[in-house]
Formats: C-alpha cells, structure tokens, sequence
C-alpha cells in the first residue's frame, strides 16, 4: 500500500524571495521523502489553489499547513476542503512547536553576532512579532510559542501583533525602545516587510526561512506532522478485526474527517 500523499499548504505570497523559499522547504522534504509524492498548494495569492487541486488527487492525502497557528485557514479552508474527501485528513499546523523555537533561537544569535548593539542578555525583553488573527485559537498558540522562545532563550519575551490584536508591534517597541524584534513569520512577504517598516531601524531577525538555507528543524517538523497524520489516517481506514456484535457488525472504520 502505497503512503499517502502529502500536500503541503501554503498561505501564497507576492514576494518571489518568500515563494523560493517555501518551495525549498517542499522540495527539501520531498527529496527526505523519496517514498513519499509531496506536492504545494495554497489558499491565497499563488497557484495551485489548494480546494481546486485536492479534488483531482486520487488516493489517500494528508495535507500539511506550512502555516505557523490555528486560524481561519486552517479551520475553515483547509478542515472544509478536507471534509469533502474520504480519503484526506489535515494535520497540525507547524507552530507551535520547539523545533521552531531552535530556530528563533538561532536567528537571534546571529542578530546578536552581527550587530554588537544587540544585547540579549539585557532586561529589555525580546519581542516576538507574530503576524496575529482574531481566532482565539491563534492567541494560546501565540502565547505557547512565546513562552518556548522564552525558556529557550532563558530572557523575557513579549508578543507583538502585526494584524488583528493588540498589543501591535509600534505600541511593543514604544514600550522596549531597545528591544530586538525575533521574525516569527515563515517566509518573507506582506507581513515581513510590515515588521521592518515598524521597527524602523531596530533589530529585526530574518523570518523562520531566510531564502539561504532550510533549517533541518522544519524539514524534521513537516514530515513529523506528515507521520502523525499518516497514522491517524491509517488508523481509521483499517477494517475492524475479529468477532463484532451489535448494530454494527460486519462494518469497517469509517475514513478519517478532520
């Protein structure tokens, strides 16, 4: 029996740097996965749009978020598509997770490195810019993902929204004038740009891609997303074994729904 497919679901952006980037991660998992059909889609901005595209798949699908919270497109894009084939089950979105918070971590090493007025060991707090959603779901996986980066880090670390809640990120820095901003963005585009606009000249780290290399935790986080999935998946397809009594006898597991 072949694995299911995997269909990585990005939001899309216009920005070409932020789209080779999300493509290196999708190939570089794909190239982890030789056993594996990995294809991209996404729910807005670049093509394949994800609902035309899962309808043509033949086969079991698990489709994986590249995208860093719960929100709307990840409960009503991506679990509605799904709800619609059988054979289709949506797993976690990446965030939180503290793989990504290794990755925050090294982002502001290098920040600290390569500019020796960035202190990380100063009281000020890091602020976490996030880009924000006004599903309260997206809230308690903001703040988990803040306190990873916190005790990674062992230092303080404030959230900042770039959309949607408060506090946003001019507020944050009126309040920890020098604070460094840590990017938990995935890729560059609309809601990077914003970050540095609104830091003006502050301290901004690259997002969680930063177009020169994929950080293996991704790669390792994609695919442990993909496994649980898969097996979830597996799980409700397998027909039930050995003697059954009751109403249901002589059925089988239904298929999975998100």
């Amino acid at each position: 029996m072949r694995r299911p497919i995997l269909l990585a679901v990005s939001h899309g952006t216009s920005d070409a740097e932020g789209a080779r980037a999300i493509a290196d991660l999708v190939d570089a998992v794909a190239t982890t996965l030789p056993d594996v059909e990995v294809r991209s889609a996404f729910v807005d901005v670049q093509q394949p749009d994800a609902a035309d595209l899962l309808p043509t798949i033949d086969g079991p699908v698990v489709i994986v978020p590249l995208l860093l919270s719960r929100g709307f497109h990840v409960h009503h894009d991506l679990h509605g598509m799904a709800a619609k084939k059988a054979d289709a089950v949506v797993s976690d979105p990446m965030g939180p997770d503290p793989r990504l918070a290794e990755v925050l971590a090294d982002r502001l090493a290098a920040a600290s490195t390569e500019t020796p007025a960035v202190d990380l060991d100063s009281r000020e707090p890091v602020i976490l810019a996030v880009a924000g959603s006004r599903d309260p779901a997206s809230l308690t996986d903001a703040e988990a993902m803040a306190s990873l980066l916190s005790l990674r880090l062992g230092a303080r670390v404030e959230l900042a929204y770039l959309a949607a809640r408060q506090p946003d990120l001019p507020g944050a820095l009126r309040e920890h004038p020098d604070a460094v901003v840590s990017t938990y963005l995935l890729a560059r585009g609309f809601f990077f740009d914003m970050t540095a606009s609104q830091a003006d000249g502050r301290t901004v780290t690259p997002p969680l891609l930063d177009g020169v290399t994929v950080p293996q935790q991704l790669i390792d986080l994609v695919i442990a997303r993909y496994d649980q999935a898969s097996a979830r998946l597996l799980e409700s397809a397998t027909p039930i074994s050995g003697p059954i009594t009751g109403p249901i006898a002589g059925s089988t597991a239904g298929a999975a729904r998100p």
